[in-house]
């Protein structure tokens, strides 16, 4: 396992986290998830990515439990706050009751004394950002915090927090969690240019396309019986990605990884952290082997011979915006 530095801070982190979306507290049980999170612990991987939302807590709760068999140093902790985690009228967003409250909340079920990476998980237009960044502030002052990022954030936001924390002398947030792969590059544009001038580290959250990148569908075929896309518990945002027109694409894209020893989603992989701003890919597991077969894409190195074919099966390159 190599690792990166979280943006422009001095936070080592792997180039492959492990995510807690839809499994642990979801798909896969209690015992199950541990047993993941200790192989991928094993195997390098000290980046364990979650948030207050998932599973209504349980994900926290699951992932707190596996972690105290090692030393808290060990391993890097980011979780997230700003969805609903209740009925009442401030139970979510990014006020400062909710952050400061739901901070606390983690911290309980986490089990531990301090979040290594406190995230925004979305933009909160119905709070001043000023308020946002003084809660998160104060609770980097107050060593409950280490580092804050943001998750799915337009450059225009992200560009007004870094200004706005910059004016009134506010810790500076140094990550961006945003959904990116080989079918979705909404940040290639205007985002990734501007965390690439100010040193904001991508942490990439469903790098694999929720899987559409793994290669086990076909086109034309029906999805594996024991597979997400056949799960309506688990489909239910992949409708516009297991598309025949994706599928097709990826059976273009074995020779490429035939030709450099990979897998499907090592390449998949691999060509998300071709960007140097990229810290880590969040992979989710409900199987060791999904692990064992991912963590094999760190520190893989794609030719400009490789990108350039890709880029030519994808045809799907973002133009950048005017002005």
């Amino acid at each position: 396992m190599e690792y990166r530095n979280l943006g422009a801070s001095g936070l080592r982190i792997s180039e492959l986290g492990l995510g807690s979306w839809l499994t642990h507290g979801g798909s896969v049980a209690e015992a199950a998830s541990a047993e993941l999170i200790h192989a991928a612990y094993a195997a390098g991987i000290n980046f364990f990515d979650t948030a207050n939302m998932y599973a209504k807590g349980a994900a926290e709760q699951i992932l707190g439990r596996a972690l105290r068999d090692y030393a808290r140093s060990s391993y890097v902790i980011g979780t997230k706050v700003y969805f609903a985690m209740g009925d009442g009228p401030n139970d979510r967003g990014l006020s400062r009751k909710h952050i400061m409250e739901q901070c606390e909340a983690s911290l309980r079920r986490l089990g531990t004394d301090y979040i290594d990476l406190y995230q925004c998980h979305r933009y909160d237009p119905r709070t001043p950002l000023e308020e946002t960044l003084r809660a998160m502030d104060d609770l980097v002052t107050q060593g409950k915090v280490l580092y804050v990022g943001v998750s799915d954030w337009s450059a225009v936001q992200i560009g007004d927090a870094l200004r706005l924390a910059k004016e009134l002398n506010l810790d500076r947030i140094v990550s961006h969690q945003p959904q990116y792969n080989m079918f979705f590059r909404w940040i290639e544009p205007d985002v990734l240019p501007l965390c690439e001038r100010e040193g904001i580290g991508q942490v990439l959250y469903s790098p694999l396309a929720q899987g559409v990148l793994s290669g086990k569908y076909k086109p034309a075929s029906a999805p594996p019986a024991d597979s997400r896309a056949a799960d309506p518990n688990s489909n239910m945002h992949m409708g516009w990605l297991i598309r025949e027109e994706h599928l097709r694409q990826v059976e273009q894209l074995r020779p490429i990884a035939a030709r450099n020893g990979l897998t499907i989603p090592q390449l998949a992989l691999a060509w998300n952290l071709r960007h140097r701003i990229v810290s880590s890919c969040i992979i989710g597991a409900s199987r060791l082997g999904q692990i064992e077969e991912n963590i094999r894409a760190s520190g893989v190195k794609l030719s400009s011979e490789d990108l350039a074919e890709i880029e030519t099966i994808l045809a799907n390159k973002p133009v950048p915006h005017a002005g």
